[in-house]
C-alpha cells in the first residue's frame, strides 16, 4: 500500500506491523518505501527520477516486489529493485516503459566502493587451484558432537547469535572479544560457540524454542560468563531481543527447528524454501544479505548428518561478516573510492549504516564473483576468506607469509572493516 493507505488502515506509518509470516511494503513516493515483516522495520531510500506521469508506479512497485520475491529475494532486497523499476517507469508517459525492449534498469551502483574486476578475475584463478580451499564440515571442540540429538535445536538458536564480538572506545574500534571458558581462551565467534556448548551440556532444555521465548536477562549473563565471572560480551541486550524474537516467530509459526527444515526439504528447491521461511524468523529476516541464514545453511548442509541437501543448481549466497569484508578491503578485491569513508576506514571509527551499507554489499559481489569464476563452492570459498582472520587480524600485523593470496594482495594493510553495532553479523 501507498503511505496514505498506511495511515488510514494503521493511524500512523510508525504502527504498521504484520502478522509472522506475512510481509508489507509501503511506498512513500520521494521518501522511499519501508519494508514490514511482522515487527521488524527497513526503511529505503527514493530512487532518484525525473517525473513525468506518476500513474502506474504503484502497480510497478507491486508486480516487481512480488516476482523478486518468487525468485527467492529477500523482501529488502525485493524492493529495493522494484523502487529501481517504478522510478523507471513514471519519467516516461503511461506504461510506455514497461514496453520497451531494453532490459530493466539495474539498482545504482554506489561509487564510493566498487568491487576491482581484474583482481577479482586473478585471486579467483588463484582460488581455483588452491587445495586447502575446502568446505569446513562445523565439527570440533567448540560444536555438538556428531549425531547429538539436539544438534539441529543448538545450531539454530546459537547462530542466529553470531555477532558483535568487539568493542568500540570514543567513536573507535577497540578490540575484539577474547576470554577464556572452561579453560580455554577463546576469541569471539569460537567463544560464543563454546558458551553455548556449555549450556548444552548444563541445561539442554535451554534449546527449546518454549524456554529461548523467556530467556531472562540473568540467563543471558550467566550463559556467557567467563572463568574468572566476567561477562566478556559487549551487546547482552541485543543477543536477549535475538533469542526472544527468534522464538516468538518460531512459536507464532508453529515452527521448530526440525519442521522448518522439513518443510524446506520437501520443497522442489530446499535452499530457497529454507531462506524464504527464516525471512519471518526474528533473528535471521532483518538482513537483506543473509549473512546468518547463509551460515546456518552452510553448517545444515555441510554437517556430516548432511541435514540440508540443496537442489540442483542451488547455491548459498555469500556470508559477508566482518574478517570477510577485511579481506576484501585488503587484498584490493573492493576499492574505496571516497577520501571521507576511506579516512572513516583507516581510522577505525565508526560508521553510519549506510555506509557500512555501501562497503558490504561491494564486498558481497566481489566475493559472489571470486565463486563464480574460480568454480569453487560458496561453502569453500566462505571458509578460506573467513580463515584469512588468523593470517590477517584485527589487532597485529598480518603474517603476509602465511597467506597464499599474498602474491596478488594489494597489502592495503590500514584499511578496516566497517565498524558498526549491528546484528547482522
Amino acid at each position: 500500500m501507498n503511505y496514505q493507505e498506511a495511515e488510514m488502515v494503521y493511524g500512523s506509518l510508525e504502527a504498521a506491523k504484520t502478522k509472522p509470516g506475512k510481509v508489507l511494503f509501503i511506498t512513500r513516493g520521494e521518501e522511499g518505501a519501508i519494508v514490514v515483516q511482522g515487527d521488524y522495520v527497513t526503511n529505503l531510500p527514493a530512487v532518484p527520477s525525473q517525473v513525468l506521469d506518476p500513474t502506474g508506479a504503484g502497480d510497478t512497485f507491486c508486480g516487481a516486489a512480488v516476482a523478486q520475491l518468487i525468485l527467492g529475494n529477500h523482501p529488502v532486497m525485493a524492493a529495493t529493485a522494484a523502487a529501481v523499476l517504478s522510478a523507471e517507469m513514471i519519467q516516461y508517459p503511461g506504461p510506455t516503459a514497461l514496453f520497451s525492449p531494453d532490459p530493466p534498469p539495474a539498482v545504482p551502483v554506489d561509487l564510493r566502493a566498487l568491487v576491482n574486476d581484474s583482481q577479482v578475475w586473478s585471486i579467483a584463478r588463484l582460488v581455483a587451484e588452491l587445495p586447502q580451499v575446502e568446505p569446513f564440515d562445523f565439527t570440533g571442540p567448540e560444536l555438538p558432537a556428531v549425531g547429538d540429538p539436539l544438534t539441529l535445536d543448538w545450531f539454530f538458536v546459537a547462530t542466529l547469535q553470531q555477532f558483535g564480538f568487539w568493542t568500540t572506545d570514543k567513536g573507535r574500534y577497540h578490540q575484539p572479544v577474547i576470554a577464556t571458558i572452561d579453560g580455554k581462551k577463546l576469541k569471539g565467534s569460537d567463544y560464543l560457540w563454546q558458551a553455548y556448548l556449555r549450556q548444552l551440556h548444563n541445561d539442554p532444555a535451554f534449546f527449546s524454542v518454549e524456554r529461548q521465548a523467556n530467556l531472562s536477562p540473568a540467563e543471558m549473563e550467566q550463559l556467557f560468563q567467563a572463568d574468572d565471572g566476567s561477562i566478556p560480551m559487549p551487546a547482552l541486550d541485543l543477543h536477549l531481543a535475538q533469542a526472544r524474537q527468534y522464538a516468538d516467530d518460531m512459536l507464532a509459526l508453529n515452527l521448530s527447528p526440525k519442521k522448518l527444515l522439513q518443510q524446506a526439504s520437501d520443497s522442489s528447491a530446499p535452499l530457497k524454501t529454507f531462506f524464504e521461511i527464516l525471512d519471518h524468523i526474528g533473528g535471521y529476516k532483518e538482513d537483506p544479505l543473509r549473512k546468518k541464514p547463509g551460515l546456518l545453511a552452510f553448517i545444515l548442509n555441510q554437517r556430516p548428518e548432511n541435514f540440508l541437501v540443496l537442489g540442483e543448481h542451488e547455491e548459498v549466497t555469500p556470508v559477508i561478516d566482518y574478517h570477510v569484508m577485511r579481506t576484501c578491503l585488503r587484498t584490493g578485491l573492493v576499492e574505496i573510492l571516497d577520501d571521507d569513508l576511506m579516512h572513516k576506514l583507516v581510522s577505525r571509527q565508526v560508521l553510519l549504516p549506510e555506509e557500512e551499507q555501501v562497503v558490504r554489499f561491494a564486498c558481497y559481489q566481489a566475493v559472489d564473483r571470486v565463486a563464480s569464476r574460480s568454480g569453487r563452492s560458496m561453502g569453500a570459498v566462505d571458509w578460506f576468506f573467513f580463515n584469512s582472520r588468523r593470517r590477517c587480524p584485527e589487532m597485529t600485523d598480518p603474517d603476509c607469509q602465511r597467506c597464499p593470496v599474498d602474491p596478488l594482495c594489494a597489502h592495503h594493510k590500514d584499511l578496516f572493516q566497517p565498524v558498526i553495532r549491528t546484528v547482522f553479523y
